[in-house]
């Protein structure tokens, strides 16, 4: 019965733990305004929905910390934060 109970909580766990917003950061190498999508230097594409704030602060260059969460085989962003490039 313990093992029983060991088993759910660790299938519990894993799944709190994938439903979590993943972070990413970088410099962006591209800012496809048309589909609306951040292409970092390590070619890590990520998704900018229209309700995230800022988006007309991104820039080619800018370095880029955002929270992102996995929706139908993209990286959407859930929080961005940035930074002038140099």
């Amino acid at each position: 019965m313990k093992t029983a109970a060991l088993l759910v909580v660790l299938l519990l766990s894993v799944s709190v733990v994938s439903a979590a917003d993943k972070e990413v950061q970088g410099k962006i190498k591209k800012w496809d305004t048309t589909t609306q999508t951040i292409t970092l230097e390590d070619g890590t594409e990520l998704t900018v929905p229209a309700t995230v704030k800022d988006s007309a602060q991104i820039k080619e260059g800018a370095t880029v910390k955002a929270s992102y969460e996995e929706k139908d085989g993209k990286k959407v962003i859930s929080k961005i934060e940035l930074s002038p490039g140099g």
